[in-house]
């Protein structure tokens, strides 16, 4: 009996790796803003564009003058980075997409109210 019930769960393993896999094959890759990059006025970037889970987002910015950072809702609304959930510097930031609500924000003083930032809704 132990034979048969292991091998249902490697199957099973198998068919989720399969799934993942077919997922990660689909993915699209978004460079934001476009050939302007990450800069401001790029708040509206994402209008008439659809997101699913697992696309990537590449962020290209100068790193001494931007950054990227991860928030939450009320931060990207009051355009606070301070308590982001991560903070980018490299110039070029791959970021891959979960499935809800993603909010990037620069975190430069006075960027993000430039509109130095995306609000990603994936399905």
């Amino acid at each position: 009996m132990g034979q048969g019930r292991c091998s249902a769960n490697i199957i099973l393993m198998l068919l989720c790796m399969l799934v993942f896999h077919s997922m990660m094959i689909h993915a699209d890759t978004y460079i934001v803003g476009d050939n302007k990059g990450w800069s401001f006025g790029v708040q509206n970037w994402t209008a008439g564009k659809t997101f699913k889970a697992g696309d990537i987002l590449v962020f290209k910015y100068t790193p001494v003058i931007h950054n990227v950072v991860v928030v939450d809702e009320s931060h990207y609304n009051s355009c606070s980075g301070l308590g982001g959930l991560k903070y980018y510097f490299s110039g070029s930031t791959n970021i891959t997409l979960a499935k809800g609500a993603n909010y990037f924000i620069c975190g430069t003083p006075g960027h993000c109210t430039l509109g130095m930032k995306i609000a990603v809704n994936v399905n």
